[in-house]
This record gives structure tokens, C-alpha cells and sequence, in this order.
């Protein structure tokens, strides 16, 4: 079930009302409950590949019912939680069309790559602290991202994306590979992008400012709470950034 922006759950096929089609600034806000990275260039991407199919009104606005919804969110997750490619993501929903069962197939492993599904990726040893965030190879994130080496080390000498100390990349480097692969379908290169990468250290120079006396504090909870404040302006600093996109460009999501 889909989360709405309230945090309720919503049930399948009440996409506000039974039947009601909604327009992708809609849909965007209801699947960026769960998913807060979708865009809508990300939708279009996923319709451009036949993977949902909404309608058009006479004017040539798309219009989404419950039934894409949800079937975007599985897409999602299915990219998000098993890493899997589009192509993949195809057949397992053709599948369950065809009314078959399914199982998801883990990404292709090499040597001591981790499958960041996999509870003791995501949880650790029982009873003890995640240590660190789940890490995948150079295999399985050029498959997150359906590219090649080439384009992945061209990400790397432009400074968009590099392995984590101890090797491997992280969620977050997943996440950036997956918008800089949307972004370039849009023919922009990883040239153009070094100012968004400059802007966002510039960003992150700021937030560490702030959290910097309490991170350095000796109080646990005071440390504690840095993390969680770094968190919460890490949120706003990108909203913001959306926002004044937005406006720069006069675009609205309705």
C-alpha cells in the first residue's frame, strides 16, 4: 500500500476516490512519501520505457489511476531494495500480470560485494548496532544505474561518484548514479554537472558548520542530537534547492 502525505495508509484503488485519475504532480507527491528522490523526469523515464502506461486527456496531459500508482511505487522498490534493472523489473511485472509467482533475484555478485538487501547488510549481527551503511561493487551499481564501466569511471574523473574508504559505494552513491544516468538521457554530460557537485559541497560545507560545536560535544545525547540536526537541514537544503529550481524556471507540477 501506498503512504499517503500524511502519513496514513492508503488502500489500492482509492487513488482519492475510486476511479479518480490524478495528474504527475499528484503522483509525485504521493509516492515521494516513500520514495523522497523520485522526480518527475524519473516518471516520464519510466513511462518513455513502457513500464506504466497512463492516460492523456484530448489536450495531452498525462493522467495516472490508483493502478499506475501503485505500480510505480513496486517499480521503485523493487530498483531501491534489490537493485534491479529495468529490464528485470519488466518481466517480474509481466509476471504477476500473467498472474505467476515470482522471486526476486538478487543482483550479480562478485567476490565479497554485499547483497544490500539482505537483513545482515542492512541490520548487522543480532542484538548489535548497524556499524555502517550497506555497500554494493562496481557491478552491482552499474546494473542500480543500467550503464556501463566507461560511463561510471567518466562519473568518477569528473569527482560525481567515488568508492566509500574501505571500498565499495554506499546508498547515497546508488542514488546519485541513478539521477546522473536519468540526467544524461536529457544529453547532459558529466561536465555540466560538476557545478551541481561543487554547489552541493558548498552546501554541505554549511551544514557542518552548524553541527560542528555539538558533534564535538561530550555529551553522547548532545552528539546524538548533531546527527539528527545534520539530517534534518540535509532535508531542507535540498528542498530548498528544489524549490528555488522551480522558480528559477517557472515550472509547476500540476
Amino acid at each position: 500500500m501506498l503512504r499517503t502525505p500524511t502519513g496514513g495508509a492508503q488502500k489500492s484503488g482509492t487513488a482519492g476516490s475510486p476511479g479518480r485519475l490524478v495528474s504527475i504532480g499528484t503522483v509525485l507527491t504521493m509516492l515521494r512519501v516513500e520514495f523522497p528522490e523520485v522526480t518527475i523526469s524519473k516518471i516520464r523515464f519510466l513511462e518513455a520505457e513502457g513500464l506504466v502506461e497512463p492516460r492523456r486527456t484530448p489536450s495531452g496531459y498525462r493522467k495516472f489511476s490508483t493502478e499506475d500508482v501503485e505500480r510505480l511505487a513496486r517499480i521503485l522498490r523493487l530498483q531501491r531494495d534489490h537493485y534491479l534493472p529495468l529490464k528485470v523489473i519488466r518481466e517480474q511485472l509481466d509476471a504477476l500480470a500473467r498472474g505467476e509467482q515470482i522471486r526476486i533475484p538478487s543482483p550479480t555478485a562478485h567476490g565479497d560485494s554485499v547483497d544490500p538487501s539482505s537483513p545482515s547488510a542492512v541490520y548487522g549481527e543480532v542484538g548489535r548496532e548497524r556499524s555502517s551503511a550497506a555497500r554494493v561493487g562496481r557491478a552491482e551499481l552499474i546494473a542500480a544505474a543500467e550503464v556501463d564501466e566507461a560511463q561510471l569511471a567518466d562519473w568518477e574523473s569528473y569527482g560525481l561518484l567515488g568508492e566509500a574508504p574501505g571500498g565499495g559505494f554506499d546508498a547515497e552513491a546508488v542514488t546519485v548514479a541513478r539521477l546522473v544516468a536519468d540526467l544524461g538521457r536529457f544529453g547532459l554530460e558529466p561536465r555540466h554537472l560538476r557545478a551541481m557537485k561543487a554547489a552541493a559541497d558548498r552546501e554541505a560545507g554549511l551544514v557542518e558548520q552548524v553541527v560542528a560545536p555539538l558533534r564535538r560535544h561530550r555529551n553522547p545525547q548532545t552528539r546524538a542530537h548533531a546527527e539528527a540536526t545534520m539530517k534534518e537541514l540535509a532535508g531542507l537544503s535540498v528542498r530548498l534547492h528544489e524549490a528555488l529550481v522551480q522558480t528559477a524556471l517557472g515550472v509547476r507540477l500540476h
